[in-house]
């Protein structure tokens, strides 16, 4: 592996432990208190708390395991119902975001998965007070779109998205976005990205061919 490999995955690998860090830690606390907290009510909202936070910890690597590691085995193509039901585990049980499934395969390429996974987080985490989030895939074409009473995509972001920046340059909070470019280059797919505006996010990619097997 290239130093320049090494450092990407270092980037999310530290992208990772960030997302991780907050449900963990709770963990972490609540087993604490749980352990010298002797009344019955307050103990029964610490067990609420630690479930609470174990299901985000485990919807979170679900996730993780699709959008950056090598998961849905070792062959070429993945079910996509894997795939809706890491981005619902991440976003759907959050009250404030609605998720809309529009993905018409059965099952996708794994590069291709994982760029629909890797918008789906960018457009998500965008949606900074919650709202829409749709995930449609139709032939060799992606789209991701988020609505919502405020949407956040720094420039940082859109310039890893669109390749305006180094590898080497990149932040571990826009690591993904680099991997969305370096995948649909990779697959001979065309990214395309809205204009910014307050309350909508558009994503879409085009031309996605079968360059790649299982980038990570």
């Amino acid at each position: 592996m290239t130093t320049q490999g090494i450092e990407f995955a270092s980037l999310l690998c530290s992208r990772l432990c960030h997302d991780l860090l907050s449900p963990v830690g709770a963990l972490n606390n609540g087993i604490e208190l749980l352990a010298d907290e002797n009344d019955p009510d307050m103990r029964a909202r610490v067990i609420e708390l630690l479930t609470e936070s174990a299901r985000v910890s485990a919807a979170k690597l679900k996730f993780f395991r699709l959008a950056f590691g090598a998961a849905g085995g070792f062959g070429d193509q993945v079910d996509t119902g894997e795939a809706r039901s890491a981005i619902e585990g991440l976003f759907g049980q959050n009250a404030r975001t609605e998720i809309g499934w529009m993905v018409q395969q059965p099952t996708m390429e794994k590069a291709s998965l994982k760029i629909l996974l890797n918008l789906a987080l960018i457009a998500g985490d965008a949606l900074v007070r919650g709202g829409r989030l749709d995930i449609g895939s139709e032939g060799n074409e992606i789209v991701v779109r988020a609505e919502g009473p405020r949407i956040v995509l720094d420039d940082e972001l859109r310039r890893a998205l669109s390749g305006d920046i180094e590898l080497a340059a990149l932040s571990a909070r826009a690591v993904v976005a680099g991997l969305v470019h370096q995948l649909a280059r990779a697959c001979g797919g065309t990214l395309q990205l809205s204009q910014p505006e307050p309350q909508v996010l558009l994503f879409g990619v085009t031309g996605l061919g079968s360059g790649v097997s299982a980038a990570a």
